[in-house]
């Protein structure tokens, strides 16, 4: 009898470790990785075309990140559930993934048997939490503090794609193609955020994109 395949499309924008997990999962009989993408932007039209059972996303990603990354597929996919992959621990970065819609939260550096463990978790519609990152996310609504980025959910989608990449140095124009818009209308998005946050510098915004883990500038 055949076995239903978990279908895994892979997001990360480090090719090693795409072919790594990919040489992985390839020995579990009911995984399947049906795509890889190494950009969010890519990640987001490759759920829409192939419905993937589980996105695993790495959550530091250059021109669009693995959280507004999750927002949008999950936005437009009923069924696709996404499994955050990431090296970074601290609450910004899981508080954020998880509140972006996240089914689950790994690290990089746990065992292969764990990643798999958090695949079949999110499918049955469980969360998973990789144990060091559970006491992070325990305390934080122990003492209901609010998710680190929320001063983020000012902006919109698209305000907050647009400050992403041009704290990452991507110049007007060069952002004006990869969004498929004018480079007046990226004009009027900068200036929307830098009222907004109340900023008034691309060094003063490339400072809070940082604090705030919208980018780490270490892709």
């Amino acid at each position: 009898m055949s076995v239903t395949k978990i279908k895994i499309l892979l997001a990360d924008d480090h090719r090693i470790m795409r072919d790594g997990l990919c040489a992985l999962l390839k020995n579990e009989p009911d995984i399947e990785v049906i795509a890889e993408a190494d950009n969010g932007r890519e990640a987001v039209e490759m759920s829409r075309k192939l419905k993937p059972t589980v996105v695993v996303m790495d959550m530091s990603m250059s021109g669009l990140n693995g959280v507004e990354a999750t927002r949008q597929i999950l936005a437009m996919c009923d069924n696709v559930k996404v499994l955050a992959l990431s090296m970074h621990a601290d609450k910004r970065f899981v508080i954020g993934a998880l509140s972006a819609g996240a089914s689950g939260y790994v690290l990089k550096d746990c065992a292969f048997e764990e990643l798999v463990r958090a695949i079949h978790a999110v499918v049955m519609n469980r969360a998973y939490l990789s144990s060091s990152i559970a006491d992070v996310v325990v305390e934080s609504y122990k003492h209901s503090q609010p998710p680190p980025n929320q001063s983020l959910l000012v902006l919109t989608p698209r305000e907050r794609e647009v400050l992403q990449l041009i704290t990452e140095g991507t110049s007007m124009k060069k952002i004006a193609s990869v969004l498929h818009v004018s480079t007046k209308t990226v004009e009027t998005h900068r200036q929307h955020v830098m009222k907004k946050l109340n900023i008034h510098s691309v060094a003063d915004l490339t400072k809070y994109a940082i604090r705030e883990g919208l980018t780490s500038l270490d892709n």
